[in-house]
């Protein structure tokens, strides 16, 4: 039987589901309505969109890194209670997700939420999700993720950090020159130790130039309005302008923070320190940070 669009509207309005859960819905039960409504309420598809409006402000954040260090995946999942996030529900779809992002590198959340889901190919992350909502009576979504493979041809490894409350996890990028230099005790330490850094201090960029110059200029205007409201000479304002500028990119800059467990050296000091160390140049590529709620 043929489904038209006037059919799934209807469906859409008794039901709330979802405009394409409705029309999975009715090709299923050959465009009968009333069984269409039976097999969404089957399936928990109506009662979590009802949910959908709902404020999702815990949940965790999932988190892996292969064995051989060469692979992470980090995945932020959301939920209305802790009671739920501590659920072993929650926490296997949780690391079921995790894995599946390991495994494939997605686009974006709707290339995610649209692919086979890896614990049960039948349905797609999304009926996954909304199944998951289904059984635990709460609204969910899926926030940021990321998966961080080692640069091709690359000695280094991905190191990783996951907070003790699984809600705040980190993914890093270390090169060394050989993989004896990555194999070592003293690189492994210090890309533990940077991830935890970044876990701590929460940097926006490796480094000044990976900082998004729209912020930067931002950043040095908000200085030049301040020094002209403190009635500073208007040609030496560009030169406060600069310096707090300065300031700023090493507060939030991770070779030019201050390291977490010595103040007294910066982690450019840190990585140099290890690089003199291991006879060869160390360098931090790339990391992300993805906390629980946090934009």
């Amino acid at each position: 039987m043929s489904i038209t669009a006037a059919m799934v509207k209807d469906l859409r309005e008794k039901t709330a589901a979802g405009m394409m859960d409705c029309k999975k819905a009715l090709t299923e039960c050959d465009g009968d309505m009333e069984k269409a409504v039976d097999w969404l309420r089957q399936k928990g598809l109506s009662k979590a969109a009802k949910k959908a409006g709902r404020a999702t402000s815990e949940g965790l954040v999932g988190f892996e890194v292969s064995a051989d260090g060469k692979l992470g995946a980090a995945v932020e999942v959301k939920c209305e209670t802790d009671f739920v996030a501590r659920g072993d529900k929650f926490q296997g779809f949780v690391k079921d997700l995790t894995a599946q992002v390991m495994k494939s590198d997605y686009a974006d959340n709707d290339a995610l939420l649209a692919a086979p889901f890896i614990a049960d190919a039948a349905q797609t992350v999304k009926e996954a999700l909304d199944g998951t909502i289904a059984t635990t009576g709460e609204n969910m979504g899926i926030g940021r993720f990321a998966r961080m493979e080692l640069t091709a041809g690359s000695a280094g490894q991905i190191a990783g950090y996951l907070h003790s409350n699984g809600k705040l996890a980190v993914l890093v990028e270390v090169k060394a020159e050989s993989e004896a230099a990555a194999s070592s005790e003293a690189f492994h330490d210090l890309t533990k130790n940077v991830a935890m850094q970044i876990a701590a201090a929460s940097p926006l960029a490796v480094s000044a130039e990976g900082l998004d110059p729209e912020l930067i200029e931002r950043e040095r205007e908000v200085y030049r309005q301040k020094a002209r409201e403190e009635g500073k000479p208007e040609q030496i304002i560009e030169k406060i302008a600069e310096g707090a500028v300065k300031k700023y990119c090493k507060e939030v800059c991770l070779l030019d923070q201050l390291y977490i467990r010595d103040d007294k050296m910066t982690i450019n000091d840190l990585v140099k320190g290890v690089s003199k160390t291991l006879g060869e140049t160390i360098s931090v590529v790339r990391f992300v940070r993805i906390q629980l709620g946090a934009e």
